[in-house]
């Protein structure tokens, strides 16, 4: 089932007239048509460089900008008819966004918390329940103008979490934390997630992270959605699995021989040799070796990555493939 429905999203800002010539610059697309569905205990990565129309998205998600034309639906509800009733219901944090600094960190929980209508007890429960969770308890009477960086991203963790949302967006959540802190904020989305049935859609620059948390990954590039599937298949589409063995010496001669007659690229390195392989064909390629006697004292299996799949997204948009 479907929390979040977006379809044919526009944002579109208008142009200027620059300060030293009468022409009026063109408008400018920010997000282009985009559409897609999030589902309920879902974990949908959305990723793209820099100016790709991910904060642009969020913040037409979250009502902060006015898209230019679309449709937005969360719990099959219209987001622009029931906005108030849809965003008690929905959670944000970004590493980017800090909360009010002139409130200390407990009244800022507990003026989100009246926000998201939640009683007096409901609010007293769940600001000392998240600030436990994320270490900020003992800091609750300290003024958020006064966190660290890594602090204020934890109080907008909490903060998001406070109204036990159904749907959570999470702009590069863990960009400001120490490894474990961040690996304590991954536990916890999966635990939202497991318990909840709490949906996600989750922003980073981690292409691990994304690998590790999201089973589905939306990529933006210039305003437009190009690719949508699994963190292993878009690696996948632009590398190999890649396997080394150290061959022995003896051995050398006939395994490049075998190479060689197959057509198969490799690389050396002293007696090790690299060759990209689909992962399937692995089996059948170490079998033939065998029936060979072609002996390999040592074997490594490395599969590609998201962060393959996102660095040439990269080179490509700055015209470098």
């Amino acid at each position: 089932m479907s929390v979040l429905s977006v379809r044919d999203l526009i944002k579109v800002y208008p142009g200027k007239k620059s300060f030293f010539s009468r022409k009026e610059a063109k408008p400018f697309i920010a997000v282009n048509g985009i559409s897609f569905a999030l589902q309920e205990g879902e974990i949908l990565g959305f990723l793209g460089p820099n100016g790709a129309g991910k904060t642009t998205t969020i913040q037409m998600l979250l009502s902060i900008l006015t898209p230019t034309s679309g449709h937005i639906e969360y719990f099959g509800k219209n987001f622009f008819r029931h906005r108030s009733e849809i965003l008690e219901k929905v959670g944000f944090a970004s590493t980017y966004v800090k909360l009010p600094g002139n409130l200390t960190l407990y009244e800022n929980m507990d003026t989100f918390g009246r926000l998201y209508g939640l009683s007096h007890v409901q609010r007293i429960d769940s600001i000392k329940q998240n600030l436990r969770y994320f270490g900020l308890w003992d800091l609750r009477d300290k003024k958020t103008r006064a966190l660290s960086a890594g602090e204020s991203t934890r109080a907008m963790l909490s903060k998001a979490f406070l109204a036990r949302p159904r749907v959570v967006l999470l702009d590069e959540p863990t960009a400001a934390l120490d490894p474990d802190v961040a690996q304590d904020v991954r536990v916890f989305v999966r635990e939202q997630r497991e318990q909840y049935g709490v949906s996600f859609l989750f922003t980073s620059h981690n292409m691990n992270e994304v690998t590790e948390l999201c089973s589905r990954v939306l990529v933006l590039q210039r305003g437009n959605i190009i690719a949508d599937n699994t963190p292993a298949q878009l690696a996948e589409s632009v590398a190999k699995t890649k396997i080394e063995l150290s061959i022995k010496q003896e051995h050398q001669e006939d395994f490049i021989a075998y190479l060689n007659a197959h057509n198969m690229p490799y690389t050396q390195r002293g007696f090790f040799v690299a060759i990209p392989i689909k992962e399937e064909d692995i089996a059948a390629f170490l079998y033939q070796l065998s029936l060979k006697g072609i002996v390999y004292t040592s074997i490594s299996i490395e599969k590609p990555k998201l962060e393959d799949y996102f660095l040439q997204l990269s080179k490509r948009q700055r015209g470098v493939l």
